[in-house]
């Protein structure tokens, strides 16, 4: 039934949250038009980059309402590959199952890496 998923991400600087989405964590950048929209694409995920502006032009993003978590093979390697490019991680979970590392994107948004065990 359900063929693949997508994720918007409201955001209030798009230069930025490009900028973070595809040299920060290396996702493709499919489209990006007129400064309002931006597409990107993770292994099995689309994520579309909001910048919500018009006649009323743009509000303040509210940050901490979703999440976006990528699974990853090898969490050292990629805990050091994302500090290298200025990611700052804000906790860790060690589970039975997997292990979750924490980190935010420029509009304050959660995102994490998942190792399975």
């Amino acid at each position: 039934m359900l063929k693949s998923g997508n994720v918007t991400v409201m955001a209030a600087d798009m230069k930025k949250a490009v900028q973070f989405y595809v040299d920060t964590l290396g996702l493709e950048l499919q489209h990006e038009g007129d400064g309002h929209f931006a597409q990107v694409a993770a292994p099995g995920l689309t994520i579309g980059l909001l910048h919500l502006a018009g006649d009323h032009g743009s509000g303040p993003v509210k940050s901490g309402s979703m999440s976006i978590g990528f699974e990853v093979d090898d969490m050292e390697s990629a805990i050091q590959t994302l500090k290298s490019r200025g990611v700052e991680f804000h906790d860790a979970v060690e589970g039975q199952a997997a292990q979750v590392v924490h980190f935010s994107d420029p509009e304050g948004n959660t995102l994490y890496l998942v190792c399975n065990r």
